[in-house]
């Protein structure tokens, strides 16, 4: 299956840049370009885009927004947003991950690691970086003001329907650790892993494992640690 890649940058280099590198793979294409973020979610539709690189800074309707609004609508429930980013420490980043980005990429990566995050979010599979994105949303989430608008009290209250094994598996998850290390973890097999990481995604509401990682951290379940 050929993985229909939609590139959303300000920067026409950059974005010439992207194509070329995701044409020459043979199980990707570029189906679309955008300039701004209202640009990106239209084409998203339109093109019927399997994976989103969204740039953050954009005039108009920045990718914060245009994520927002990707991770809002049903039609779109398949589709992966990758942030790509030129400051891996960005409380934008952290702000995306909530609106429903599947994760975060520099702009400084190497082409083989944009080509696998791709991949990764395309096939919903692990976090994209895991140990920097759960340390930047720990980072984030420890100096936020309790009282902030964009917390979801509900997201509490929607542990209680969480097994006692489910809730071992997603204080895992959160240390940003891969099915098969958690299964080694847990005794379990990588199946059992994934089973309970479906049915916590089910439960809670979550997009993908990056979403499962907000929750951890805004309900409590998860402790921030501040280096």
């Amino acid at each position: 299956m050929t993985i229909r890649v939609l590139l959303a940058d300000d920067q026409a280099l950059l974005r010439s840049a992207f194509r070329v590198l995701v044409d020459s793979e043979p199980d990707m294409e570029v189906v679309g370009e955008a300039s701004d973020g209202a640009e990106a979610v239209r084409l998203t539709k339109e093109q019927q885009a399997d994976v989103v690189l969204m740039d953050i800074r954009m005039p108009g309707t920045d990718g914060l927004a245009a994520t927002r609004m990707i991770s809002a609508d049903p039609d779109l429930a398949d589709v992966r947003v990758v942030i790509l980013t030129t400051f891996e420490v960005d409380d934008y980043v952290v702000q995306s991950l909530r609106a429903g980005a599947s994760g975060f990429l520099g702009k400084g990566s190497e082409p083989e690691e944009l080509l696998n995050a791709i991949r990764i979010a395309a096939g919903g599979q692990a976090l994209l970086s895991p140990a920097a994105t759960t340390g930047l949303i720990a980072r984030f989430l420890a100096t936020d003001d309790p009282a902030d608008g964009d917390r979801d009290p509900a997201r509490g209250e929607r542990l209680d329907s969480l097994t006692v094994r489910e809730r071992e598996v997603l204080v895992q998850v959160a240390g940003g650790r891969s099915n098969d290390e958690i299964a080694e973890r847990l005794e379990v097999s990588p199946l059992t892993v994934k089973t309970h990481v479906n049915r916590a995604m089910a439960k809670l509401g979550a997009r993908d494992r990056a979403q499962l990682v907000v929750t951890a951290y805004e309900s409590g379940l998860v402790r921030p640690r501040v280096e």
